[in-house]
């Protein structure tokens, strides 16, 4: 990192950043250790996570305009969560938390069942080379976790400017079912809730289409 994001670590990360039991990887979490989010955030409220938050551009901004919701950032690279710690408390955003883990086991150990609103997957690796598809965040063990975490008729939004990752997340979660398509047609339209990043703009320049998804959670039997 830089000395700028090692100061606001130092600085902000008592305030923003949950600490959770490591299994022995550095970025895991330990089975068995699920956080109970009215104690994280000291009221009961919505709750909307981001995966793969990155530099925080897209949480930031919604945690800074939605202070009667909960925001948590999950992201493994610490440097983008440094800067997401300084543009929040720049913006005033004290709804916002993040963990720094992998989001398979955020999903599976850390949150509890049926306690997200929402979920976030913007933007995500298409590791476009077929022999890194098993690097793939979406896939049917992503899409039951998804569903797990969710409340019944909670949404799980999904963007990506790979046509290909796209009509692929797509045929994966459509066979998970207690996932439900949220839009007619072929794709989801723009959701508003999502900024415009540099990274969409970047994609965009370069004629990439941007396709949305948005599914939501099945009522539970």
């Amino acid at each position: 990192m830089s000395d700028g994001q090692d100061r606001a670590w130092e600085r902000l990360a008592p305030e923003y950043l949950l600490t959770v039991t490591r299994d022995a990887p550095a970025t895991s979490i330990l089975p068995g250790t699920a956080i109970d989010p009215r104690d994280v955030y000291g009221r009961q409220a919505a709750l909307i996570a981001e995966i793969g938050s990155g530099q925080g551009h897209a949480i930031v901004a919604a945690a800074s305009s939605r202070p009667d919701d909960d925001f948590l950032a999950i992201e493994v690279f610490r440097a983008g969560l440094a800067r997401t710690m300084f543009d929040a408390d720049r913006a005033g955003a004290r709804n916002l938390r993040m963990v720094e883990a992998n989001a398979p086991e955020v999903l599976a150990h850390l949150l509890p069942e049926a306690s997200l609103d929402e979920l976030w997957v913007f933007f995500p690796d298409p590791w476009h080379k077929h022999k890194h598809f098993k690097r793939r965040l979406v896939t049917a063990e992503f899409g039951d976790l998804a569903a797990r975490v969710l409340k019944d008729g909670g949404m799980l939004r999904l963007a990506t400017d790979w046509e290909e990752y796209a009509r692929w997340m797509r045929d994966v979660l459509d066979g998970i079912p207690a996932l439900e398509r949220a839009f007619d047609g072929d794709w989801s339209d723009r959701f508003d809730g999502r900024v415009v990043t540099a990274f969409e703009r970047k994609g965009a320049r370069v004629g990439r289409d941007i396709r949305d998804l948005a599914y939501r959670r099945a009522p539970r039997t």
